[in-house]
């Protein structure tokens, strides 16, 4: 069922290695790194959720009922909340690091690269939430603006010259993988609402 998505995923994980090539001078990621991991909503498309899913019963049975009652959890407090439902992803262990890794969505696998968007009509670089934490970029970034002379400084080839949303890599696909769907794009405890885990 995977198969054709798992092919993908092995070319966009080429590319995104050389991207983070590029900027390792700026990149603070490692593993036990998980702030990307403690708040967010983490938009997922309905086959990168069908995916990420399909790896659950892999994972011993106590992982998976921990997940389950994380999950559920999450979705009794996101019924109180009034805005958009930050939280920290069910898929995280306690030794912070992914329970499905391996299996994990796009959002996940660009998370730390800097990239160039449109905002408002105008080409803006945009950089990880983790700036703020003195993480990926702090180098490069003075608290309000990035300085473009740090990046020439250390010889990076940055920012990435595309959008590193979903959408992108769902419009841009390369012609080997035409075929494929994603589907509608969700944050990821909204893919819970309607299907409550038992």
């Amino acid at each position: 069922m995977f198969s054709l998505y798992k092919k993908y995923l092995d070319v966009i994980d080429a590319q995104l290695a050389e991207e983070f090539k590029s900027q390792k001078p700026f990149i603070k990621c490692k593993k036990g790194c998980s702030l990307c991991c403690e708040i967010g909503d983490y938009p997922l498309s309905r086959l990168e959720m069908e995916y990420l899913m399909a790896g659950l019963p892999e994972l011993d049975i106590q992982i998976q009922k921990k997940i389950r009652l994380s999950i559920k959890a999450l979705l009794a407090e996101k019924q109180k909340a009034d805005e958009r439902f930050m939280h920290r992803c069910p898929f995280l262990s306690d030794e912070k690091l992914c329970y499905l890794y391996e299996r994990r969505g796009l959002v996940c696998r660009t998370y730390g690269l800097a990239s160039f968007e449109n905002y408002k009509g105008k080409t803006c670089i945009k950089l990880p939430e983790c700036v703020k934490d003195g993480l990926n970029y702090s180098d490069a970034f003075d608290g309000k603006e990035v300085e473009i002379e740090k990046f020439k400084n250390f010889g990076v080839v940055a920012p990435v010259k595309h959008s590193l949303s979903l959408n992108y890599y769902e419009k841009n696909l390369p012609s080997d993988f035409s075929g494929l769907e994603f589907g509608e794009i969700r944050p990821l405890l909204d893919w819970f609402i309607q299907k409550a885990l038992k």
